[in-house]
């Protein structure tokens, strides 16, 4: 009886119930079949929320993002990049990447990511500057720009959090040096990681700025085959 939850979580998913749910029942059915009381199930449920940051992220974040996509939050981000005249794909990019990198540096890690800050923000605005300047997008460039808006996201932690003295990569480099006899500071490995970080920035950021005009050479070229394929239709 106590693996009544996997069974549970199999139809769940196979109905396509909110994983959430499907989750949480699957959980208190375990507890239950396990003669748990509800107080040491609900505790249970806390601790893990508590201590387990991905499922912080699961029941917190993931649900607010999609509650507020569902009310406006990506049109009403395109609307306001619109407004900016000077604003284009690169520039927005640009911005955030180099907002990323750095407050990665400060160990401020949480502050971006793909479901919190890519998909409702970052690729949005991007979009809609890049709509305001070229016009229609197609489905290919579309693509492209969430891929550059993910990968801007990626590279700007990656990269940036290796300053952070503090964080999980330094302290690990440390352990390993330090079973092998050598003995470095955490300082000292994160004032190496300055350079690889600025030139990661540097490269990346020439990359981002020069995408609008990559954007613009795929559109007109989409546009010249859609008219020769027009010229070839109406010639037949």
């Amino acid at each position: 009886m106590t693996l009544i939850g996997i069974a549970i979580v199999i139809i769940g998913f196979a109905l396509r119930f909110n994983p959430l749910l499907v989750v949480t029942v699957a959980g208190l059915a375990t507890g239950l079949a396990g003669h748990l009381s509800i107080q040491k199930i609900l505790t249970t449920f806390g601790d893990a929320f508590v201590t387990n940051r991905y499922m912080s992220l699961f029941i917190l974040t993931l649900p607010v993002i999609g509650l507020l996509e569902r009310y406006g939050l990506k049109e009403q981000s395109q609307a306001l990049i619109r407004k900016v005249k000077a604003a284009t794909t690169g520039r927005i990019l640009f911005l955030y990447l180099l907002i990323r990198e750095l407050a990665a540096a400060l160990g401020l890690t949480s502050l971006g990511g793909h479901a919190q800050m890519v998909r409702p923000l970052i690729a949005p605005m991007a979009e809609g500057a890049a709509e305001t300047k070229f016009g229609a997008l197609n489905d290919r460039v579309r693509e492209k720009i969430k891929a550059h808006a993910a990968a801007v996201d990626n590279v700007g932690l990656f990269f940036g959090e290796d300053i952070f003295i503090a964080i999980g990569a330094i302290l690990l480099m440390k352990g390993f040096f330090d079973q092998n006899g050598i003995h470095l500071e955490p300082l000292d490995m994160a004032v190496w990681g300055i350079p690889t970080a600025v030139c990661a920035f540097l490269i990346h950021g020439v990359r981002v700025i020069l995408l609008d005009r990559k954007i613009e050479r795929e559109l007109a070229a989409a546009a010249q085959n859609n008219q020769q394929d027009s010229n070839i239709k109406e010639g037949v």
